[in-house]
């Protein structure tokens, strides 16, 4: 488990400069080591070890002065007064790109242990490290001895920083349920789940069943919970509120659904059939969540991306061709019908800093109103550190604020080029001044919910869009989401 892991949020957390010139300025999440006039000067910190304890040690680090650079992560330990060193790991650095080391380390009897990391030659090169981490192995002595001596910095908490306004939540993909790193990770920062695909209609509605019952009634839908359960349980488990989504989408829905007889060979189903299906299917949704996990669920995404890109009109699809225009209004009619009480009612989509899918959905939005069951719309901000603007985000949080509807912020994200320090503090900014924003009007905002918990589990994993890395570290943007007024 892991006994220390500094992250440098809130100060110097005990490290200090080996060597009499050595300066260390803390950063987002990293130490910068400056002033250096020997390879030994270095950022050291003091620990606690216990003997014969197979430690897990590593850091990362990163320099810029060289095309490549050997650095080394290395113990004194002392022993009767006598100060005697090792060097545990060493690996090149090259420039502008954060480098792992790592080791096992047993400690042997000492009075005094100082790890520390080094170079080797660059007497004076200046560097950063991050995420420096202590690992013992579970449930042994030194585990608790350690993290009881040595003070270590937590982090800080997304779901406790933000209580006071709204709920900061998360995506989870049902797999992710299993690993207890990720279980662990995500009942320390959030509060919230959405179920990434397990509650979308083709893993909802049971088409096998519903075809069977279509041969006495042609607006019949099955529906059952099996890919939905583990991350329900794990919710119900540990006290989360969930998000359902979604009720009602042309995409990851199955064919069959608008087909007579629920048979892709056979003929789209009239308005009628298609509204009662419709209606069948949002009701045993509602009816087998309430059933198997009463007051779980507080929300749902009714509708969601019913404005096309291209038009910026309703999308042609299924649902527009069997139902009509009014499938959305019909949609949120039949969630209110039947969503328990106090459950929040959403419409949902992406682009909405688009000038002219904005205009669409506004005009959707606008036309759900007077039949009064939608309560909110879901902001998808699945954005690019250079695009939109934050002038155009701005723009769209204030035009449906205007409307007098709750808000969300449905599916965050921001993509950068590269994982680079570079590419790094600018997607940090575009996180600090979408929470910003978001804290303008936090009386209307129910929630905020990244879509993902660590970059390789995105759905755009190939531009490092989210709070954690592949290690489940912290980047840059989880402190400026959790220090949104920071510099």
């Amino acid at each position: 488990m892991t006994v220390y892991q500094s992250n440098f949020s809130v100060g110097m957390d005990g490290w200090y400069g080996r060597g009499d010139a050595v300066t260390l300025t803390p950063g987002l999440n990293w130490l910068k080591v400056e002033g250096r006039k020997s390879s030994w000067h270095s950022p050291g910190r003091d620990f606690d070890l216990t003997e014969g304890c197979p430690y897990q040690i590593s850091v990362q680090v990163r320099q810029d002065e060289m095309d490549s650079a050997e650095m080394m992560l290395s113990v004194a330990h002392t022993l009767d007064g006598k100060e005697t060193y090792e060097n545990l790991a060493r690996a090149q650095v090259k420039r502008d790109a954060w480098t792992t080391l790592q080791c096992t380390y047993t400690p042997g009897y000492y009075e005094k242990f100082v790890l520390y990391v080094e170079t080797v030659g660059a007497p004076e090169m200046s560097f950063e490290f991050r995420l420096f981490r202590l690992e013992a192995p579970e449930g042994s002595e030194a585990a608790q001895a350690v993290s009881q001596d040595t003070g270590a910095q937590e982090l800080p908490s997304l779901k406790q920083v933000y209580a006071d306004a709204f709920d900061f939540g998360c995506a989870l993909p049902g797999y992710a349920v299993n690993r207890k790193e990720v279980r662990e990770l995500f009942l320390e920062q959030f509060s919230i789940l959405t179920a990434e695909n397990e509650m979308k209609p083709d893993a909802l509605l049971d088409v096998n069943a519903s075809r069977k019952l279509a041969q006495e009634d042609e607006t019949a839908a099955a529906v059952r919970l099996d890919r939905a359960r583990p991350l329900m349980d794990f919710a119900k488990a540990n006290g989360l509120k969930v998000h359902g989504h979604v009720l009602v989408w042309h995409s990851q829905t199955p064919e069959a659904f608008f087909h007579e007889g629920y048979d892709t060979a056979r003929p789209l189903v009239t308005r009628e059939v298609m509204l009662g299906r419709m209606e069948n299917y949002i009701r045993g949704v509602f009816e087998a969540v309430e059933e198997m996990y009463p007051g779980l669920i507080v929300s749902w995404d009714v509708v969601n991306e019913a404005i096309d890109d291209g038009t910026n009109r309703l999308r042609d699809s299924n649902w527009l061709k069997t139902v009509g225009e009014d499938f959305v209004a019909r949609a949120f009619e039949y969630a209110r019908k039947y969503a328990p009480e106090g459950t929040l009612l959403y419409y949902n989509d992406y682009n909405t800093a688009v000038p002219g899918k904005l205009k669409g959905i506004l005009d959707l939005l606008q036309g759900l109103l007077p039949e009064g069951n939608i309560d909110g719309y879901g902001f998808q901000m699945h954005h690019t550190v250079g695009y939109p603007s934050m002038g155009l985000i701005t723009s769209a949080v204030e035009k449906v604020a205007a409307l007098g509807l709750k808000m969300r912020v449905s599916e965050l994200d921001v993509g950068i080029d590269a994982n680079t320090e570079a590419d790094l503090r600018r997607q940090a900014d575009k996180y600090r001044e979408i929470m910003r924003l978001v804290l303008r009007f936090r009386d209307a905002f129910e929630a905020v919910q990244v879509w993902g918990v660590s970059d390789p589990m995105s759905w755009r994993s190939g531009t490092f869009p989210l709070l954690f890395d592949a290690g489940l570290n912290p980047k840059p943007a989880f402190f400026a989401v959790a220090d949104p007024a920071g510099a």
